[in-house]
């Protein structure tokens, strides 16, 4: 079942669930998850959104979003069982696809604070 998110609903959720990203990239690129990583946010003004791979205090790899070309983000359940996928659609007159994404272990719950078993939530 696919839900449709306003791109700020999704990234205000998103930033208090670092620990339940499983992976995230573009249609070029895919940063993946792992036990000796961390997730953060960075912000470089309201038109670059930043979303860095850390291990321990050195950058491993980054993630740029330009929140101004998301047109909305649209919520799947994976193909995998345990994973929902977030894609950041961009629109023009032309075209849709997905410039972003983000693969978390559970789906959007806007009211709930508890994940699974699979991530802690570190709020």
């Amino acid at each position: 079942m696919t839900r449709t998110l306003p791109f700020d609903a999704f990234w205000n959720w998103l930033l208090a669930h670092p620990n339940c990203i499983l992976r995230a990239g573009t249609p070029e690129a895919v940063l993946y998850d792992d036990d000796d990583l961390h997730w953060h946010f960075a912000s470089e003004g309201p038109e670059r959104l930043v979303v860095q791979l850390i291990r321990g205090k050195r950058l491993q790899s980054e993630l740029i979003v330009e929140p101004e070309q998301v047109a909305y983000v649209e919520a799947t359940p994976g193909d995998t069982e345990g994973e929902f996928v977030f894609d950041l659609l961009t629109e023009s007159e032309n075209e849709r696809f997905s410039a972003w994404f983000f693969v978390l272990s559970h789906a959007f719950e806007p009211e709930s604070g508890h994940g699974t078993p699979a991530r802690v939530h570190l709020n």
